[in-house]
């Protein structure tokens, strides 16, 4: 008997490689080859003298009002330049992650043929940890400043933000920036849309970046993920019995899917929690409805939260 279970096992393991490299084969066929420019080393490596020439070869970095002195001191500053320095210390050669962008950029033309492939700029900008990545129309934009690894000196941002400044985050980081023009926004302005919304956007990542593991696909340490798998039971309780789902209260955000050190139940366990719960739960309700429902992913990123929901036939697993 023992043997049939083993023999079942491997037909079972196999037919499940084999679905997935259907896919990945697929992709691999996909012809595409991204030009990546350095403007951060263009930048800092040009001599003061030939600033209108780099103003000529790259004039979106350029404001019209923004005077020549002001990018010249920001060459010759003494922090700008130590700066570059450590940028350059772990990307002197971006091959790796040119390779890791343009994988991630065939299997969005898998998904979504019609897509617009982006020319790649990586800038050192002004550590604004909202925009480390930037899709928009025919570009990416690329903050190497905010990849130099979670304990870089640096950085004096709060651990929860500078745990999501390495480098494995820069995938993730380029597809919530993609997502942005593939999911509509939540209208509805309940707890329940804003959770789909970005249960969507994490399902997203992991169509697009299936070697990524949960963790790194939100922004988590591995010992948050096991947070939020041992207590999801209790998590999607307490939204039920709160009555939360349907709720617009505007501080619902705050306290269950933007950004924060912790999630807030008002509760002792908060300390314990990581931010964004609503988050990860929404993930798991949209992974429900992709497992149940015969639905394409373009199609299933323009539904309503309230659909999704109610035909997901999602169930938190059980504490053990």
């Amino acid at each position: 008997m023992k043997k049939y279970i083993f023999a079942f096992l491997i037909i079972v393991a196999f037919t499940s490689c084999d679905k997935k490299s259907k896919v990945e084969k697929a992709v691999e066929q996909i012809p595409l080859e991204l030009k990546v420019y350095r403007f951060d080393k263009a930048f800092f490596e040009t001599p003061p003298n030939e600033l209108p020439n780099l103003k000529a070869e790259y004039p979106f970095f350029f404001p019209v009002a923004t005077p020549d002195k002001v990018w010249i001191d920001k060459m010759q500053n003494p922090q700008w330049r130590e700066l570059y320095q450590e940028v350059e210390k772990k990307y002197s050669n971006f091959g790796k992650q040119t390779s890791e962008i343009e994988d991630l950029f065939k299997h969005i033309k898998y998904y979504f043929p019609n897509a617009v492939m982006p020319k790649v700029y990586t800038v050192i900008a002004e550590m604004d940890y909202n925009n480390k990545a930037i899709y928009a129309n025919d570009k990416l934009v690329i903050s190497l400043e905010l990849y130099l690894g979670a304990n870089h000196k640096f950085y004096e941002f709060p651990k929860y933000l500078e745990q999501n400044f390495e480098e494995r985050q820069m995938m993730p980081d380029i597809v919530t920036s993609f997502s942005l023009g593939k999911i509509p926004p939540a209208y509805e302005k309940t707890l329940l849309a804003e959770m789909i919304y970005y249960g969507k956007q994490l399902y997203l990542k992991d169509a697009l970046l299936p070697d990524y593991n949960d963790a790194e696909k939100i922004g988590y340490l591995p010992e948050q993920i096991t947070w939020c798998q041992d207590n999801e039971s209790y998590i999607w309780r307490y939204f039920i019995e709160k009555e939360l789902l349907y709720s617009t209260d505007s501080k619902l955000p705050s306290r269950f899917t933007n950004l924060a050190p912790f999630s807030k139940f008002y509760l002792e366990i908060d300390n314990e929690s990581p931010g964004r719960v609503g988050q990860w739960i929404g993930w798991q309700i949209v992974r429900s409805f992709m497992q149940n429902n015969e639905v394409s992913l373009q199609d299933m990123l323009k539904m309503n939260a309230k659909e999704i929901f109610e035909k997901s036939k999602y169930k938190p697993k059980k504490n053990e």
